[in-house]
């Protein structure tokens, strides 16, 4: 399976981020998904952070609309909806061990940290732990290739195909 592409974050793309996290981002490798505005969605991080931490979520999702939305879905018992999906449906369960797999070889490309060895994001392969994680790697990784990233990003109120960034409180 290709790695995504990841473009250059500019000078530009940090002040963005810095406004989207409300701090700056450490460790950044580069943009891994784009607001269709042209704006940070998920910014892929080194596996080790500039001051030594091992770092295991390779896509970080910094947009305020998508992290809003996946925060609404946690609220709900949609993270055990889509746990049960993983128990009871051995297609979405492979395809979601697969990701775990692209996850980690994406990662492997910036270089390997025992540490973090084995240890995706989201809780691949087998948990559905953080939607966040998920979402940026659907989001990075294009469609099909995380099937509960995928499904959040479709059961959120929150569209990559539509800008919300001239609204910070907007997640449409």
């Amino acid at each position: 399976m290709p790695h995504p592409t990841l473009t250059p974050a500019t000078p530009a793309d940090h002040d963005t981020m810095r406004a989207q996290l409300g701090r700056p981002m450490r460790g950044v490798i580069g943009i891994a998904a784009r607001c269709v505005c042209g704006n940070p969605t998920v910014v892929a991080t080194e596996p080790r952070l500039p001051d030594g931490t091992p770092f295991p979520t390779f896509y970080y999702l910094t947009h305020p609309g998508a992290t809003a939305a996946m925060s609404a879905l946690e609220a709900t018992q949609v993270m055990r909806e889509f746990a049960e999906l993983l128990e009871t449906d051995e297609e979405v369960a492979a395809q979601y061990a697969e990701a775990h797999r692209a996850y980690l070889d994406d990662r492997e490309v910036h270089g390997e940290v025992a540490e973090i060895a084995g240890i995706s994001a989201g809780g691949m392969p087998t948990r559905v732990k953080c939607l966040h994680a998920l979402a940026a790697h659907s989001l990075a990784a294009g469609p099909g290739v995380n099937p509960i990233g995928d499904l959040a990003l479709r059961r959120g109120d929150w569209s990559p195909e539509r800008c919300t960034c001239a609204d910070p409180g907007s997640r449409g």
